[in-house]
C-alpha cells in the first residue's frame, strides 16, 4: 500500500505578517485613490464634503479583497509575493464562504483573532478564524506548482 500523504509545511507568522501588510497597503493606496478621485468630484459638482465617503471602509475594503482573490485562487497579492496560501486543513482550495469566515477576523477583529489564536492554538500556528473556518496557511512552492509533473523541462543553461 503507497504512502498518499501530503506533507504541508504551515506558513510562518513572519512570513504571515508580510502578506498582511502588503495587502493592507495595496488595498490602502486603492482606497485613498478612490477617496481622492470622490473628493475631486465632490469639488467639481459643488458638493463641497468635508469627509471622504470611503472613510471607515478599509476594513470592508480589505474583508472584500481577501474573500474575492483567497475564495478564488486561495492567495492575496501579499501571500503570492510571500509564498504562502490560505487552503483547508487537507491542503485543498477552499470556496468563497470559508474565505469569508477566514478573511472576517482578519479585516474587522484582527487583534482579538491573533491574541486567541496565540493563545489557544499557538502550536498549531493558527488565529481564531482559521480555527472557525477550518483553514490553514501553507508555505507554497511556486516553481513545482506551475510545472506539470509529466513534463521534464530543459533550459537552455542546461544543454
Amino acid at each position: 500500500m503507497a504512502d498518499t500523504r501530503r506533507t504541508l509545511h504551515i506558513a510562518s507568522w513572519d512570513d504571515r505578517f508580510l502578506a498582511w501588510l502588503l495587502d493592507i497597503l495595496l488595498v490602502g493606496v486603492v482606497l485613498s485613490a478612490l477617496g481622492e478621485a470622490a473628493g475631486v468630484f465632490s469639488l467639481l459638482t459643488g458638493s463641497l464634503s468635508v469627509t471622504s465617503p470611503f472613510t471607515g471602509l478599509n476594513g470592508l475594503g480589505l474583508f472584500v479583497y481577501w474573500t474575492v482573490l483567497e475564495g478564488r485562487q486561495g492567495q492575496s497579492v501579499g501571500k503570492i509575493v510571500m509564498n504562502i496560501a490560505v487552503t483547508d486543513e487537507r491542503g485543498e482550495a477552499i470556496d468563497y464562504v470559508t474565505a469569508a469566515i477566514e478573511s472576517f477576523g482578519k479585516a474587522f477583529l484582527l487583534p482579538l483573532d491573533i491574541l486567541v489564536g496565540w493563545l489557544a492554538y499557538e502550536k498549531e500556528g493558527l488565529r481564531l478564524f482559521n480555527k472557525l473556518s477550518s483553514t490553514i496557511v501553507i508555505e507554497t512552492d511556486e516553481e513545482e506548482a506551475e510545472k506539470p509533473s509529466d513534463v521534464e523541462y530543459v533550459y537552455p543553461s542546461d544543454r
